[in-house]
């Protein structure tokens, strides 16, 4: 027997005792009066007071002491109760001796007070079991090293690390102040279609599924709802934004996952230029909110929000780096690619080798800034610049060396639209399975007539550069293989 199936064995044997003594080890009520933070809060009062309390938690520790014990207990807070056996009595402080093991989750009935030492406390004077733990935790000091059972076991990764359990509550904040901050601005929020029969919005290949009922394939939405969005726009909803998961088949690494969330919002009679302002101020205001500065350590770049944003200019920048102009359709990518050693995919279409010679720029970039004038052919659902027709009013935040959102003035010419349309079918045909899908009900929108907008979307990538971690360290629950 091992020794994990011997102390499975002790405990199920406890629960027996406790049945025996007329105690649930699993009872569906627990008789808390009071949480902890709430119990820590009010203590003066309620030790001078004399108030009956009654707390819950998870045991973390047990200290003997002068034969009665010291019980840290945890609910998200952490305190102590004092257990002694003339306030119980022998039978129950026998009970409790005999069956309580750390990690079993338990409540405790007494009045505050305070240590010697200062601490505020509760003197118990009763007790029961909640929930009785079969599995020992791991150490707390130590907790779960191994990258992969962390993940697997992420309740006890975040039970044993407070500093996680902080982030995932600033996780909360950062998409609440960003649902607040939209809704302050009258946006309203909706929810569109998850399953589609075309995918939009991105340059992604799908997760592919059925549908039983109406016997077709489907597919997981790339994006936030971006073509569906615009069609509000199309219905007289000037402001929509939606908040929701996105699905992409795609590699994996530091800054991507196949599943993750993203906000995307869109605002009629609004371009991208009066858009950079709105990002700036949103992004800041996300910094203020959830982490109350402006001034991050992400990578080896030091990044400050509050400082006048950047602008970078794409043509120029390639064309200084590579001495060949992204807007030349001439213009042979692949030997300068293959001279430098940058790696590139047999037979992929200029927008591909463009992108691929931009990305060795983007790293030595720290930001933040707006990446500017990128080509049309690099962006479907973009509006053409007025300045120049062959680029799009297009931005892309910078951070760190990445791309940390991206907004534009939407195309609202449905027969360019259709255009561009055909020439992403061109693509996917030539074996482009990342090219976008041709959507004809969505030009017929168009041709309605949609207002000029201005649209934006970020994911969750932004909250991880924030942080300073992987975004699958900042998910809770990443995919991971069945062992």
């Amino acid at each position: 027997m091992t020794l994990l199936e011997t102390v499975r064995a002790e405990r199920i044997a406890k629960i027996g005792r406790l049945k025996a003594a007329g105690m649930d080890a699993y009872p569906a009520r627990t008789l808390r009066s009071h949480a902890i933070q709430q119990f820590l809060g009010q203590h003066g009062t309620l030790e001078k007071n004399g108030e009956q309390v009654t707390l819950a938690g998870r045991v973390l520790s047990m200290r003997e002491h002068g034969g009665s014990l010291f019980i840290d207990l945890f609910d998200g807070t952490k305190g102590q109760c004092y257990v002694q056996r003339d306030k119980l009595g022998d039978s129950a402080y026998d009970l409790f001796g005999g069956t309580v093991d750390i990690g079993d989750i338990i409540e405790c009935t007494g009045v505050a007070f305070t240590t010697k030492r200062g601490m505020p406390s509760l003197d118990a004077t009763g007790w029961r079991m909640l929930a009785k733990s079969l599995r020992p935790l791991p150490d707390e000091w130590y907790g779960i090293k191994d990258e992969d059972e962390r993940y697997r076991k992420r309740y006890l990764d975040i039970l044993l690390s407070k500093d996680l359990a902080d982030r995932f509550r600033r996780r909360s904040a950062f998409w609440n102040t960003i649902r607040s901050y939209l809704l302050e601005k009258d946006f309203i929020e909706v929810e569109t279609p998850v399953l589609e029969t075309t995918t939009g919005g991105a340059e992604a290949r799908p997760f592919v599924t059925h549908h039983n009922a109406l016997a077709l394939d489907a597919y997981l939405r790339i994006s936030v709802g971006e073509l569906w969005q615009k069609r509000l726009m199309v219905a007289g909803l000037p402001k929509t934004f939606e908040i929701g998961r996105v699905f992409r088949n795609e590699g994996m690494s530091a800054e991507h996952a196949q599943d993750y969330t993203a906000v995307e919002f869109y605002e009629a009679f609004k371009d991208y230029e009066a858009g950079m302002a709105m990002i700036v101020d949103l992004y800041r205001t996300i910094a203020d909110t959830v982490y109350g500065t402006q001034v991050f350590s992400i990578k080896d770049f030091t990044i400050d929000l509050s400082k006048e944003w950047e602008k970078y200019d794409f043509c120029a920048l390639l064309q200084k780096e590579y001495g060949l102009d992204p807007l030349d359709e001439d213009a042979d990518w692949a030997p300068v690619l293959t001279q430098r050693n940058i790696s590139f995919e047999s037979g992929a279409e200029r927008g591909r080798l463009v992108d691929t010679a931009w990305k060795q720029i983007r790293r030595t970039l720290a930001g933040p800034g707006f990446l500017v004038n990128v080509p049309v052919y690099m962006e479907p659902l973009a509006k053409r610049s007025s300045k120049d027709s062959r680029v799009v009013e297009r931005f892309q935040v910078v951070l760190a060396g990445s791309e940390n959102g991206k907004g534009f003035s939407e195309l609202n010419d449905p027969i360019d639209q259709a255009e561009r349309f055909a020439r992403q079918q061109r693509l996917r045909e030539a074996g482009d399975e990342e090219a976008q899908m041709p959507d004809a009900e969505f030009v017929e929108a168009l041709e309605y007539g949609m207002p000029p907008a201005f649209g934006f979307g970020v994911s969750e990538r932004l909250f991880s550069f924030l942080e300073g971690v992987s975004i699958r360290e900042g998910q809770l629950f990443p995919l991971l293989r069945p062992r």
